[in-house]
This record gives C-alpha cells, sequence and structure tokens, in this order.
C-alpha cells in the first residue's frame, strides 16, 4: 500500500506545476511587474510564457505589450537600433499592426539607417505620419524634389499640421539654390556646392570635414557611420536659404551649411567653421538635441578656434556683472543682436573650455552621454563629475573663482 503522506505530496506537487503552467497564472504574474515597472523582468516571465503556450493570444498581446513599452523608454533614451528590434518583436507577435510598422520605420529613421527605415514606412500606410518620415529620409539624403512630394501629399491629409507646413516650406526654400550646385564626395562628406565656386575649393573643403571627422571624433569619442550633407553658399544664398542672423558664419540643422562668398581657397578662418559646425553634428549625434545651447557651442567654439583663434581678451574677475545668465545662454543665440552674440560666445567658450582643461575630455563625454539619454543639463553633471562632489552650480562656482583679476595676463582664450 503507497504511503498516503508521499501520495500527497505528489499530488501537491502535480497541482504546483499544473499551476505554474497556467497561461493566466503566466499573465497575471506579469502584469504585476509590468504594474510596479518591471518590464524586464515581465518580458523574461512573458517570453517563458509564450514558449510553453505559443498559440496563447493573450500571452501574446501581453508580451507584444511589453516589447513596444521597452521600446518606448529605448527611443526617450536615445537607444534608437534597441528601440527599433523591441519595436521589430511586438511587430512579430501582431503582425497586422501598422502602428508598430511605423514605429520600427520612425526608430530607425533616427537611428539613421535610411535604408531600412524606408522599407519599414512602405510597409505603414499611406497616412501622413509615414509619408513626412519618408520624406525626412529623402530630405537629409539630398533629394529635395521627392521629399516636396512625399510632404506635399501628407498635407493633403492633414491640412492643419503647421510643423508639415514649416518643412515644406523650408525646402521650397532651398529648392531653387540647391537645384543649381554641384556635387562632390569623400568618405563621409556629400558636398554640395555653388557651380561659381573655384573647383579646387571643394577639395579642399573635403579634406577639411576629412579630417574634422577624425580630430573632432578622437576628442568626444564618436565616429558617425550615416554620410553628412554639407552646402557650401555664396552670402546671398546663404541668408536666403538659411534666414539666419546677418553674423551668422554658419549653421547646422540636420546639414552642415557654410556661406563661403568669394573665396577662392581654404583659409584658415574657413577651416574653423567647417571644424565648428562638424562639433554640432557630433554633438547632435550624441545628444540628439538635448543640450543647452552655451555648451554646445562651448564646445563648437574649443574646436574651431584650434584652427583659428581671434584675438581677444579673456574674460577676468571685473567682467563678472556684465555676464550672461545661464539661463539666457541656455537657449538659442540666433535672437540676439551682434554683441549680445559675440558675449554669447565668449563666455560659452570661456565656461566650456574651463571644464575641459579643469575635467578632462572623458568628463565632458560622460556629460553628453547622459544628456542623450535625456537627462537635464544639472543632473548629467552631477553624473559625470561625482567623483569631484560637483553639479552644475559647483563647476560655475569654480569657474568663476578661476577668472583672473583685471589686468592680470592676456592673450586670447
Amino acid at each position: 500500500m503507497p504511503d498516503p503522506r508521499a501520495l500527497l505530496l505528489a499530488l501537491l506537487l502535480c497541482a504546483g506545476t499544473a499551476l505554474a503552467a497556467d497561461p493566466l497564472t503566466y499573465g497575471t504574474k506579469a502584469q504585476q511587474l509590468i504594474t510596479k515597472g518591471d518590464f524586464v523582468q515581465a518580458l523574461e516571465e512573458l517570453k517563458a510564457a509564450t514558449s510553453r503556450f505559443p498559440y496563447d493570444e493573450g500571452l501574446r498581446r501581453q508580451l507584444a505589450f511589453t516589447y513596444t513599452e521597452l521600446a518606448k523608454r529605448d527611443l526617450q533614451s536615445g537607444r534608437f537600433a534597441q528601440a527599433a528590434e523591441n519595436f521589430g518583436q511586438a511587430s512579430e507577435l501582431l503582425p497586422d499592426s501598422k502602428e508598430l510598422v511605423l514605429m520600427r520605420g520612425i526608430a530607425l529613421y533616427l537611428n539613421k539607417d535610411y535604408a531600412a527605415a524606408r522599407d519599414e514606412l512602405l510597409q505603414a500606410g499611406e497616412g501622413s505620419e509615414p509619408l513626412v518620415y519618408l520624406g525626412k529620409i529623402s530630405y537629409d539624403t539630398g533629394d529635395l524634389p521627392g521629399a516636396l512630394d512625399l510632404w506635399r501629399r501628407a498635407k493633403e491629409q492633414d491640412p492643419a499640421n503647421k510643423a508639415l507646413a514649416g518643412l515644406i516650406e523650408k525646402a521650397e526654400r532651398e529648392l531653387p539654390v540647391e537645384s543649381r550646385m554641384d556635387k562632390g564626395y569623400s568618405s563621409m562628406f556629400d558636398l554640395s556646392f555653388d557651380a561659381e565656386l573655384p573647383p579646387g575649393l571643394s577639395a579642399e573643403v573635403l579634406d577639411a570635414l576629412e579630417s574634422a571627422y577624425n580630430t573632432v571624433g578622437s576628442d568626444l569619442g564618436v565616429f558617425p557611420t550615416a554620410r553628412i550633407p554639407v552646402l557650401l553658399y555664396t552670402k546671398k544664398d546663404y541668408r536666403s536659404v538659411t534666414a539666419g542672423p546677418d553674423w551668422s558664419g554658419g549653421l547646422y540643422d540636420g546639414k552642415i551649411r557654410v556661406p563661403v562668398g568669394g573665396l577662392t581657397e581654404l583659409t584658415p578662418q574657413l577651416r574653423a567653421i567647417i571644424f565648428h559646425e562638424f562639433t554640432h553634428v557630433l554633438v547632435a549625434e550624441l545628444t540628439h538635441g538635448n543640450i543647452p545651447t552655451w555648451f554646445n557651442e562651448g564646445l563648437a567654439e574649443i574646436e574651431g578656434r584650434k584652427l583659428f583663434a581671434p584675438k581677444l581678451p579673456p574674460l577676468n574677475a571685473a567682467q563678472e556683472k556684465h555676464l550672461l545668465p545661464l539661463a539666457e545662454l541656455s537657449s538659442g543665440f540666433s535672437g540676439m543682436g551682434g554683441g549680445q552674440a559675440w558675449m554669447a560666445y565668449q563666455q560659452s567658450y570661456a565656461m566650456t573650455s574651463f571644464m575641459v582643461q579643469r575635467y578632462g575630455w572623458y568628463s565632458v563625454q560622460e556629460i553628453l552621454k547622459y544628456l542623450g539619454q535625456r537627462a537635464d543639463m544639472n543632473t548629467a553633471v552631477s553624473k559625470a563629475l561625482a567623483d569631484y562632489a560637483l553639479d552644475l552650480n559647483g563647476v560655475m562656482r569654480e569657474w568663476r573663482e578661476s577668472l583672473p583679476s583685471a589686468g592680470a595676463g592676456g592673450g586670447s582664450q
């Protein structure tokens, strides 16, 4: 006769196994983890569950939802490749969802994987949003007529979209100028330039761009893999295309734009502008635009002034009362007049140069990394300079204390 205790134990074990194998139990546990915000652990639970119950529709939908939530977090943190991967996993589970296809296409576009993004967006339907991003791919890869066609089709579906109207207006302003430009290429750059420019200048500019790619890339610790568009304008065309302030010597808005006027050769000033604007390319790559203007421009000034440094006296302690507030320096400079803009650039350079000299390029790279993860500047500085026990206010205090007294020293800054 079997031992009753052993029989009872066997029945309990079987009941426990059956309970653990119940799809509803897996789903409930995963939902509890999701409610707590632990999507990573929920993902593991649901992957294990769907491997055991591959035809359970509820588990598949839960798993797709979890992949989607992780992808959204990746997008917010600038992890675009991982976001695309997670949206792809969700899309495989819910193959009829056009929204997931669209979101994967957007993530691939943000990661500058243009070919894969285009393939995905073409499968996302004929809605306004897929057309907008297909237009952005055409625009970023130098096909202005194609971009305009796609954006106009999108506008027909979404006539109230002001952002879309802005894209169309900008492209229409650029098209007459760019349609008459010549082309040049190097390993990483697509150059468009006014046909009236001396033929040798374009080659010199491409050489300078490749030099910037290596030099600035080493300082900031990043080497982009997507090709970078660069445009050289006459001063008149530059003003008409960019509508920038009179004092602007260059612009990066996803494309490097530089006025070269009547130059016949690459001057130290033009080379400095190229390094300056290329720095903005890398900063955008690292931070996805989440950076105060003073830090962005300060880094660009550091790189540009290695090639051509204006003979300016350094800021000193006596000028402290004339310094611009950090909040004012954190927004764009384009609305400033020439004198105020000069001070904004000089102060941005002084503060950022101090940070590089005091804490090193590695700390600067760490600040940029945290900004790329959507941290604010104070949090990024605090994390990057944890060994120094400094936040942004502490850094600014140390910078002010470093300013020389009036009349002490001289030279360029």
